[in-house]
């Protein structure tokens, strides 16, 4: 990665959130000219300003991707864009969808037009495994922003910008992610409230997802998918090892601690998906990635698979595996 971002300029929008503010620490080590983190929250510029200040290669800017003038101005010279930004919490955007167009669908078709105007070499545009299938808002405005992003490559006539999209799981210990929320209501004694304990989800480190958005970057030729390979747990299995893992450190016993079946919340689904039917039937496949390629492209693939469904076709951790994958993921109170 060191000769792909050394002396460029990167943009990063959604610059501070979990996968933006890890895509910003990694590119640093690899000595580019410049990283302009882009955000719309303040305070959190503010405070990876101060982490980052012995960095004078990086740049804080305020804005929102729905302002495109404010984007015309933050990209201006760059070579490289990660496009992080968006609304991404199932209730939220099914309680305000049309937000959720403005910032996941508009926001990104202004990233898309801006980074054809400065012609930069590349945007990747990072989306979710809710976007196949979609059964809410957010599923539905990611879907869209991964075919805005894909379609740009035919849209954008003959400048020479590289469009291409990751789409991976749920991030472990993600900002508004389950794993941060049974931590706070552990620490206060419980109850932690419970989806439904058989629901399944693919699972991801930030260090491993920032992996794939990088090395995706750099083999990019536009139009492709990156999907990487994931295993997937039960959220009962999880918040019954986190309980045991965490209830200790917070003084509890973990009998003690109350688990509480909640129901679905509005918009989610009892599994999570990877792949459309159609796009299994031509995605290839290296070590850690399934690729799915541009449409004129597509050859079938009869040893694809057919499905990568997050109840019957990926790997289930055990509880045991989530219990050595808390203990090394997750920061530990003491």
């Amino acid at each position: 990665m060191t000769n792909m971002f050394q002396d460029k300029s990167i943009l990063v929008t959604g610059g501070t959130g979990s996968i933006g503010s890890d895509i910003v620490r990694r590119i640093l080590h690899n000595e580019p000219a410049v990283v302009r983190v882009f955000d719309n929250d303040e305070t959190a510029l503010f405070n990876l300003n101060q982490e980052l200040r012995s960095y004078p290669n990086t740049r804080f800017l305020v804005g929102d991707v729905r302002d495109k003038e404010r984007l015309q101005r933050a990209a201006e010279n760059v070579d490289f864009v990660f496009h992080a930004a968006a609304f991404k919490h199932v209730p939220l955007c099914e309680y305000n969808p049309f937000e959720a167009v403005k910032t996941n669908v508009l926001g990104t078709q202004n990233v898309i037009d801006v980074a054809m105007q400065e012609e930069v070499a590349k945007l990747i545009t990072i989306s979710t495994d809710k976007a196949v299938n979609p059964a809410n808002v957010m599923g539905a405005t990611k879907m869209l922003a991964e075919r805005l992003t894909i379609s740009a490559n035919y849209y954008k006539g003959l400048r020479q910008t590289i469009f291409s999209c990751i789409r991976f799981g749920n991030v472990l210990d993600s900002r508004g992610s389950v794993v941060p929320l049974f931590r706070e209501q552990i620490r206060s004694g419980g109850p932690v409230t419970i989806t439904d304990p058989d629901m399944t989800r693919f699972v991801m480190s930030i260090p491993r997802a920032v992996d794939l958005v990088l090395k995706a970057a750099q083999i990019a030729r536009g139009g492709e998918i990156f999907i990487l390979k994931m295993n997937a747990l039960r959220i009962g299995d999880l918040a019954g090892v986190m309980i045991e893992e965490l209830a200790p450190q917070y003084g509890y016993d973990p009998a003690s601690i109350r688990r509480e079946i909640v129901g679905k919340r509005p918009g989610e689904k009892l599994y999570e998906e990877l792949l459309t039917e159609d796009e299994a039937l031509s995605v290839s496949e290296t070590e850690d990635m399934l690729v799915v390629a541009p449409a004129e492209n597509r050859e079938r693939n009869s040893g694809a698979p057919k499905s990568y469904r997050s109840d019957r076709d990926a790997v289930l951790l055990t509880r045991e595996e989530i219990r050595e994958m808390i203990r090394t993921s997750l920061p530990q109170d003491r």
